[in-house]
């Protein structure tokens, strides 16, 4: 009898591995933007700082806030609010710039993000995230990984390789300086 009960756990162990993997906490950043929560991957997180001096750059498009010094590095730093199509951040008292390191083949590039406020780590089952909600052909959701349910409420996980995709970055950077130059042969 002492036998049967032994060998019983282990005939299940491989159905709770399975289900471990959906289940699995995975730990997320999470930060306000005007009313909205957000959240990103800690993994994709390096630092969280102070916000500081940002060094503006011209013609650069509104959503590039500018450059920051970090320990020697020049650091871009996206103001998410206008990335995201909204105004720009009102520096505040709890404004602070997230550091986000990004993997592109080889290399690794920092990018900094401004934030409203930096909330807590919370960890999230993958069981309760849902995937991106469905709007349509006209907006966009391929900068939203999915939706996590946290206290009855939702919270837009971000996918960073989107959001920060340099090579868009710069398609829209080209774009905003073929328009200024465009205008400025207009008035001329």
């Amino acid at each position: 009898m002492e036998q049967a009960r032994t060998s019983q756990p282990h005939a299940q162990a491989p159905a709770v591995v399975a289900g471990a993997a959906d289940i699995a906490l995975q730990q997320y950043l999470t930060f306000s933007l005007g009313s909205k929560m957000f959240a990103v991957a800690i993994l994709n997180v390096k630092e969280i700082l102070e916000f500081g001096t940002i060094t503006n750059i011209p013609m650069m498009p509104n959503f590039i806030r500018g450059v920051i010094n970090l320990r020697g590095a020049v650091v871009p730093v996206i103001d998410l609010s206008c990335r995201f199509g909204g105004e720009p951040t009102t520096v505040g008292r709890r404004s602070c710039i997230v550091i986000i390191e990004m993997h592109d083949a080889d290399q690794k590039q920092d990018v900094g993000i401004m934030v409203d406020a930096v909330s807590e780590v919370l960890e999230i089952a993958g069981s309760e995230i849902e995937p991106p909600p469905a709007f349509g052909a006209k907006i966009r959701t391929d900068f939203i990984d999915g939706m996590g349910k946290v206290g009855g409420k939702f919270v837009i996980i971000l996918n960073v390789a989107r959001v920060l995709s340099t090579e868009e970055m710069a398609m829209l950077t080209q774009m905003a300086n073929g328009e200024a130059a465009a205008t400025a042969d207009a008035t001329a």
